[in-house]
């Protein structure tokens, strides 16, 4: 018997739907759920057609057929929600837009079982979560690293996830923005350009992305924002004249891990304070005024910010664009470089 806080979806199965596989033709008809969460409802006893329950996803449908679908309410999400404060841009009963900070990792891992933004989202959005899987819980369509900054968008339902990973895949969509700025180690010899290099796991350490042969596809369009000079290095030796560092504005035209970061390593140019690839730096901090060593110092990540975030709503069609000012540790260190 259906209790009293579960939800019915009733379909009629069309003419030019018969013959079709149970799940294929129940993920295009109910568009709120997807074709994992409809098969998962299948195998669990949840769906009937004409009164007779199918444990079968497979099983071929006839037209004029009534496929009950039952929804149980939607478990409680593990982790638990925790109080954390969030900076947020944009939120409807789809999705929900926010500013991340510094120092936020997004999914609970090892050595980070609390504390994180599912946490802050699952304690923030409360009942409007109708459920991931049947879960409570925020849908991750894309992240950002625990040091980079900026704006991230989060799916609420099934149905919004869905549509709004596949925006976010591999091969961006097209409409679809992440533009980011990166303060970087010197600066290149032309206004902008674009990175076209492949990325795959290091042969060497495991944990780092690399520029590889045979690797998966990965553009980075590139533009010169700032080129910063610095007093104290323009009569050091060798590098005297050189410039220190520059603001870059960067679109990414696909999504892969550390994939600014790792491509402006590619072209000589890593971003300041990044403790993984831009290792090979560190010594260029003494050109740097007193001034921009202590904001470097105080920084304390990666110069890195997701600046501009732009999709396609999921239920209106709509077109939202974002975008996000520096974070104060990012913009002293910007204004140190300037003054320097």
């Amino acid at each position: 018997m259906t209790e009293a806080n579960e939800a019915i979806e009733s379909v009629t199965i069309l003419p030019e739907e018969a013959g079709g596989r149970l799940d294929r033709v129940l993920a295009a008809r109910i568009p709120a759920l997807s074709r994992s969460r409809l098969k998962a409802l299948i195998l669990g006893g949840q769906v009937a057609i004409d009164g007779r329950t199918i444990l079968d996803p497979s099983a071929d449908v006839k037209s004029g057929g009534v496929v009950s679908v039952n929804l149980p309410p939607p478990e409680e999400a593990t982790p638990q929600g925790e109080a954390i404060p969030l900076d947020i841009v944009y939120e409807d009963d789809q999705l929900i837009v926010i500013d991340k900070p510094k120092d936020l990792v997004v999914h609970p891992s090892a050595g980070h079982a609390s504390g994180t933004l599912v946490n802050a989202l699952i304690a923030h959005c409360g009942d409007s979560l109708s459920g991931i899987g049947g879960v409570k819980r925020p849908g991750i369509v894309h992240r950002l690293d625990k040091d980079t900054t900026g704006l991230m968008v989060v799916a609420k339902n099934d149905r919004a996830h869905r549509h709004l990973s596949k925006q976010f895949a591999d091969k961006l969509e097209s409409g679809l923005q992440r533009g980011y700025l990166a303060v970087v180690w010197g600066a290149p010899d032309r206004p902008k350009g674009t990175i076209d290099a492949p990325l795959d796991r290091s042969a060497i350490n495991r944990e780092k992305q690399a520029v590889r042969e045979g690797g998966r596809d990965a553009v980075t369009h590139w533009e010169m924002r700032e080129r910063y000079e610095s007093r104290e290095g323009k009569d050091a030796g060798k590098d005297a004249g050189k410039p220190i560092g520059s603001l870059l504005a960067c679109m990414l035209e696909t999504g892969r891990t550390h994939q600014i970061r790792v491509h402006l390593a590619h072209i000589g140019h890593p971003i300041m304070g990044d403790e993984t690839y831009a290792t090979g730096f560190k010594t260029k901090g003494a050109r740097l005024t007193q001034k921009a060593r202590a904001a470097l110092e105080a920084l304390g990540r990666q110069a890195l910010h997701a600046a501009v975030l732009g999709f396609t709503h999921p239920v209106s069609g709509e077109t939202l664009r974002f975008e996000a000012p520096l974070p104060a540790d990012m913009a002293r260190l910007v204004e140190a470089l300037r003054i320097g």
